[in-house]
C-alpha cells in the first residue's frame, strides 16, 4: 500500500536515489552505460531542493511513499510542445523503485499525475518517452495514452536516443 503525496526537500534524497536507479534499470542497453554510471543522485538532489525552495517552479513533483519511505516519484507541469494546445498538461518524469515495478506504485503515481492535471485545467496530457522502451511504451498505452506520431531525438551521454511523444484526454 502506497500514498501518493506532494515532494518535500526532506525527500530529496530519496527521490534522486529512485530516479537513478529507474534510469540505470529502463535505460541499461538503451542508454550509453557510461553516462548510466555516472550518475550521481547527489546532484540530482541538491538541484531538487534548489527548485523545492524558489516556491515559483510551475512543476509538481509528487512521491509514492511505502512503509519503508519514498519508492516512486512523478513530476508534472505545463507541456513544453509549442506544436500542442496551451491547456496540455506534461508529465516529465515518473519512477518507482526497480523492485517494485509492476506492484501497482507506478498506476497509482500515473493517476495522481493526471488527477492532478485535470484539477489544473488541463484538457489533454502529453509525455516523452524512449522509443525503445517497450515496459514503458505498455504501460502508458495501459494508462490510456497513444502515441501521436511525434519523434524527436535527443543526445544523451554522446549518442542519439530516440524519443516518441504519447498523448491522451484529461476527460474523467
Amino acid at each position: 500500500m502506497v500514498r501518493v503525496r506532494r515532494m518535500t526537500e526532506a525527500d530529496a534524497d530519496a527521490v534522486a536515489a529512485v530516479r537513478v536507479a529507474g534510469w540505470r534499470t529502463a535505460y541499461r542497453g538503451l542508454m550509453p552505460q557510461a553516462y548510466l554510471d555516472a550518475m550521481d543522485p547527489a546532484v540530482g538532489a541538491a538541484r531538487h531542493r534548489t527548485v523545492l525552495a524558489s516556491g515559483t517552479d510551475p512543476v509538481v513533483d509528487l512521491v509514492a511513499e511505502a512503509a519503508d519511505g519514498v519508492v516512486g516519484w512523478a513530476c508534472s507541469g505545463p507541456c513544453r510542445d509549442a506544436d500542442l494546445p496551451a491547456a496540455t498538461d506534461e508529465l516529465y518524469a515518473l519512477y518507482v523503485r526497480p523492485d517494485l515495478i509492476g506492484t501497482g506504485v507506478g498506476r497509482a503515481l500515473y493517476a495522481a499525475a493526471l488527477q492532478g492535471a485535470r484539477e489544473r485545467g488541463a484538457m489533454r496530457q502529453a509525455l516523452w518517452v524512449l522509443r525503445d522502451n517497450a515496459r514503458a511504451r505498455r504501460f502508458y498505452e495501459h494508462a490510456g495514452l497513444a502515441a501521436d506520431g511525434a519523434e524527436r531525438v535527443e543526445p544523451v551521454g554522446g549518442a542519439p536516443v530516440t524519443e516518441v511523444r504519447y498523448v491522451r484526454v484529461c476527460a474523467v
